[in-house]
């Protein structure tokens, strides 16, 4: 059982540029489907009185000029000046824009609260639980939940609301690693919860 009221639903890089790494279709995984399964999960969690807190990445030329060389995963973002801020392809899917009341964030890593104040910003509001969907579950996800974990939250980890291109990486992480810091659990399972709290 669940709390909507301290409960938070991190939505992570559901950007088309992100997304876009993903197969096209309806199959599990694939982009249209998780798409849908996530717009329902957002609708879920509002109808609830719980939280909707959008995290997408991009960068400014200053955040460019501040990431090291010898930073594996973000020095070519910043050397061929990719997933600038203010371009669609990173902006939050369409289909799950923001709304009144939810929270939005932009950051410069993976993890969702290392370059942002989404922490303070949830704090705030009581919030001590977080329901992590996101793209992908090797890079934003992992480090969200390592971090969040690690920062004391309660936290589930919607197995049908992450996805990664590396189908390898995201069932070991589904079946080994995130166990050991959160409840794994489907959007049914979600909606049960979230009903009965």
């Amino acid at each position: 059982m669940l709390n909507p009221v301290q409960t938070a639903l991190l939505v992570l890089d559901y950007q088309p540029a992100i997304l876009a790494a993903l197969p096209d279709g309806e199959g599990y995984g694939h982009r249209a489907a998780l798409l849908a399964r996530v717009e329902a999960i957002v609708s879920d969690v509002r109808a609830a009185g719980g939280t909707v807190a959008h995290v997408r990445v991009g960068f400014t030329a200053a955040d460019w000029d501040t990431i090291p060389a010898a930073n594996k995963s973000f020095a070519p973002v910043a050397r061929h000046r990719l997933m600038h801020h203010e371009d669609p392809a990173v902006a939050i899917h369409h289909r799950l824009a923001p709304r009144d009341g939810d929270i939005e964030v932009r950051k410069v890593r993976y993890g969702a609260m290392s370059t942002t104040d989404l922490d303070r910003r949830l704090r705030e509001r009581g919030i001590d639980t977080l329901v992590v969907a996101g793209v992908s579950t090797g890079g934003a996800v992992l480090s969200t939940v390592v971090d969040a974990a690690d920062r004391d939250y309660r936290l589930y980890v919607l197995s049908d609301g992450v996805a990664d291109p590396d189908s390898e990486v995201h069932r070991a992480l589904l079946d080994h690693v995130f166990p050991t810091r959160a409840h794994v659990i489907d959007s049914a399972e979600l909606r049960v919860l979230l009903r009965a709290g």
